[in-house]
């Protein structure tokens, strides 16, 4: 069996376990601000949105978040669950096409045991991944690379989501 390590999470999963600096829920924060270059907000829905991950597994890795805080699906109306959904596939869209991959990992981490560093508020991962995208230097030399600043794909998702959703 394979294995897929990610030693350069230890990191944000450390911070994370420590709790917030700051008070309140950093999705909600991100969306009451309404400064959506500076937060990587690729677009807003009526109940939910898509932003860059600040500590991507892979370039392109999407966060999918509804807008109410609620930490389970169970806790969304089906309108809402409906749009996260039709948002993913949009998203999945885009990435497809800027960035060409050749596969996505999709997750939902219920639960600080399951992994998740937000566990007070759902979202969705969507990661983008290719052939050959995992190799050595996340081991050898504690660093991972990634290609493209988020401020740089930032822009160009939201240029090419502006031009599709006219």
């Amino acid at each position: 069996m394979d294995k897929l390590w990610a030693p350069w999470r230890v990191k944000y999963i450390t911070k994370i376990l420590k709790g917030p600096k700051g008070k309140g829920c950093v999705f909600c924060k991100i969306l009451s601000e309404k400064k959506d270059k500076k937060n990587f907000i690729i677009t807003r829905k009526k109940h939910s949105y898509a932003v860059l991950n600040l500590y991507p597994y892979n370039n392109g890795h999407m966060l999918i978040v509804p807008n109410r805080h609620v930490f389970d699906f169970s806790g969304l109306k089906r309108e809402e669950r409906e749009e996260l959904m039709d948002l993913l596939e949009s998203i999945k869209k885009l990435l497809d096409k800027i960035m060409k991959p050749h596969g996505y990992n999709v997750g939902i981490n219920l639960g600080k045991a399951a992994g998740a560093g937000f566990p007070e508020h759902v979202h969705i991962h969507l990661v983008p991944r290719w052939n050959g995208d995992v190799n050595f230097m996340p081991v050898t030399g504690h660093t991972k690379v990634i290609s493209q600043s988020l401020r740089a794909l930032h822009d160009l998702m939201t240029t090419e989501y502006r031009k599709k959703n006219k």
